[in-house]
């Protein structure tokens, strides 16, 4: 542990920081999966299911969690997975 009053903050902030991003990737990561599924099952809620996962996909580019070229690279694929 830093004994520098800023170090320390920074360490909490960061830590706060990393927690926020899991979640935000975790749900990213089960939406793109429950989305697959159903692409491959041809489920009649595949088109839902692709609107939310491109949502988390988008929101997790803006945040600067995944690449943007990444996102983009997902959701081109889950396209393609339902037509």
């Amino acid at each position: 542990m830093p004994n520098i009053k800023s170090a320390i903050k920074r360490v909490k902030t960061s830590e706060a920081r990393n927690a926020q991003n899991a979640q935000v990737k975790s749900a990213m990561r089960t939406a793109v999966k429950k989305a697959e599924a159903a692409a491959d099952n041809n489920d009649a809620n595949a088109k839902e299911l692709v609107n939310v996962a491109v949502k988390h996909l988008d929101k997790s580019a803006q945040k600067g969690i995944i690449h943007k070229n990444a996102a983009d690279r997902s959701k081109s694929r889950l396209m393609k997975k339902v037509k």
